[in-house]
């Protein structure tokens, strides 16, 4: 009697962990398709707003940007240099095309679309790319231009948490093989912590270069 009680006990335990997981699996699916629908569409306001300011400055040099907030938080000087359009066009119009691809695979996933395992490591190398991208403007930006531009750094708070969420997921559902599943599903409650610290050390870094905080006063 003990050993079957035993048995029942532990399959009860099996069924109860396989249940926890069934419903986890899901809400992890719904927050990271949510995250992928928010990033994309915060991201595609700051391209707009930007292109819009863009214009502004080819109609009028001289026009008084709304993004411009001192000489150093401003936008302005970002979008007349050669940094502010890298391929030959502004680089507003790369965010406007590239953040609709959150968009698309975020509904997508709370349709509950399954993608094959190249689409994920496709979207994930697009990221990072977006990543790489964003690191270089926000170099030139603080060390060459001196400068914070609003819309731009808006768009670096959304650039790294959705390089890290796509990661972190991809490594959890074994998309980079399973040995890194496990630590995947460790890292990605700390998506938000991580990009928390990385902004911040952009501010400290853009501190130190020069008065970010003293010029809004």
């Amino acid at each position: 009697m003990t050993a079957t009680a035993s048995a029942a006990y532990d399959d009860e335990s099996d069924l109860v962990e396989f249940d926890e997981d069934q419903h986890s699996t899901p809400r992890r699916a719904w927050v990271f398709g949510i995250w992928l629908v928010l990033a994309g569409i915060i991201g595609e306001i700051a391209a707009f707003a930007l292109t819009l300011e863009k214009i502004e400055v080819l109609k009028n040099p001289d026009a008084v940007l709304s993004c411009n907030v001192s000489v150093f938080v401003q936008c302005g000087k970002n979008l007349e240099s050669w940094q502010g359009s890298l391929f030959g066009f502004p680089n507003p119009i790369i965010g406007l095309i590239a953040w609709m691809a959150p968009i698309v695979v975020g509904v997508a996933v709370l349709a509950g679309v399954r993608f094959p395992r190249w689409y994920w490591i496709v979207f994930n190398a697009g990221v990072a790319l977006a990543v790489v991208f964003v690191i270089w403007l926000a170099t030139q930006s603080i060390f060459d231009l001196n400068t914070l531009c609003p819309y731009c750094v808006l768009t670096w708070s959304i650039t790294y948490p959705t390089f890290l969420a796509v990661t972190f997921r991809n490594m959890a559902e074994g998309v980079f093989g399973s040995g890194a599943q496990r630590a995947g599903r460790a890292l990605q409650p700390w998506v938000a912590p991580i990009s928390i610290l990385i902004m911040v050390i952009i501010f400290v870094i853009a501190q130190t270069q020069f008065p970010v905080v003293q010029s809004l006063f």
